[in-house]
């Protein structure tokens, strides 16, 4: 036990000496936004005609409808407009031939095509999705809301039951900031930073990459690097998934929905830390929301620490978060504001 401390302490001290000679957090953001840009204008180079595929709508008052798309450029969102504007605005999921597939990752075959929604019989795909896009988003909020001499590394987003009341986002701050605790008025200002990227209506864009690209994309977070590797290991195809929004790209174990202004109710609620993991002090960063199409009022608010696995909380660690100079008294600074 006494070694693992000293080797866990071994590692801090590495990382925070690595910190010092790391790109800015713009820098590294500008860096990774680079490689996915790259790699898909690559991807799409390697359908340079046009070549027609089927796609026969599985979808309730239009079933067995033939739309002719282009094979390796057309989505499901191109196929929703085609439709009515109702399934472009609401749409946040798709089935491809009976597997989930985002709404804005090309199709490369004739298939068989659902639209899922909010609204749906069964919305379990897309709650769950949700869930995950949520926590993706604060992950972003979190990168973003500090200053520049901190550093931010996110860890692996837990995947947590909509059930559980909360959707979460696990980092690791600066070893300065061990004894933030951050107020309330540090939590409404990660809400108006998540608030902010809602409004502008961002598209979460797919890329399914393989392992090499994505260690170039993360090249400055060996936590990240791990569950590249992780991952394209679990993965039948050995390839991982990659997302951007705006110019944050991040991996993620499953489909995102199709935008931010699919949130409507957002609240970032408490963060909570969990104790000591390789990387640092990992806390866990919750929220509350909830879809555009569900608008209620949130009447409580979760601040209760959710709880998940053992395994998946040592898991899901993958990128940092840096908070601001003075953390006893200073709220996060969110950009844009």
């Amino acid at each position: 036990m006494a070694c693992r401390t000293v080797c866990q302490l071994l590692q801090r001290r590495l990382a925070s000496s690595a910190a010092s000679v790391r790109l800015s957090a713009a820098d590294v953001r500008g860096q990774r936004s680079a490689v996915f840009s790259r790699e898909q204008a690559r991807q799409r180079s390697l359908y340079p005609r046009t070549e027609k595929i089927e796609v026969t709508l599985q979808i309730p008052g239009l079933q067995g409808t033939l739309l002719v798309m282009n094979k390796g450029v057309s989505t499901p969102n191109s196929c929703a407009r085609h439709l009515t504007e109702w399934y472009v605005t609401s749409s946040a999921l798709a089935l491809v031939d009976g597997k989930p597939w985002p709404l804005h990752q090309p199709l490369t075959q004739s298939c068989s095509l659902s639209l899922l929604t909010f609204k749906d019989t069964d919305p379990q795909m897309v709650n769950q999705a949700y869930w995950r896009s949520c926590a993706a988003l604060l992950g972003q909020v979190l990168q973003d809301a500090f200053k520049e001499d901190f550093s931010v590394e996110l860890l692996r987003v837990p995947e947590v039951l909509v059930t559980s009341g909360a959707f979460c986002c696990d980092v690791v701050l600066d070893p300065q900031l061990d004894a933030w605790n951050p107020s309330e008025e540090s939590l409404r200002s990660l809400t108006r930073g998540a608030q902010q990227l809602i409004h502008r209506d961002l598209p979460w864009e797919p890329l399914e990459v393989a392992p090499p690209v994505a260690l170039e994309a993360f090249s400055h977070s060996r936590c990240k690097q791990e569950e590249v590797e992780e991952k394209s290991a679990q993965s039948p195809k050995g390839t991982v998934m990659l997302y951007r929004c705006g110019d944050h790209v991040l991996l993620s174990g499953g489909p995102l929905v199709a935008r931010t202004g699919l949130c409507s109710q957002y609240e970032v609620t408490a963060i909570h830390p969990l104790g000591e993991c390789v990387w640092g002090l990992h806390r866990r960063a919750q929220g509350l929301s909830l879809p555009l199409q569900q608008q209620v009022h949130m009447r409580t608010k979760m601040q209760d620490s959710v709880n998940v696995p053992t395994a998946s909380a040592n898991e899901a660690i993958s990128d940092t978060l840096t908070p601001p100079s003075a953390p006893e008294q200073t709220p996060p600074h969110t950009a844009q504001q």
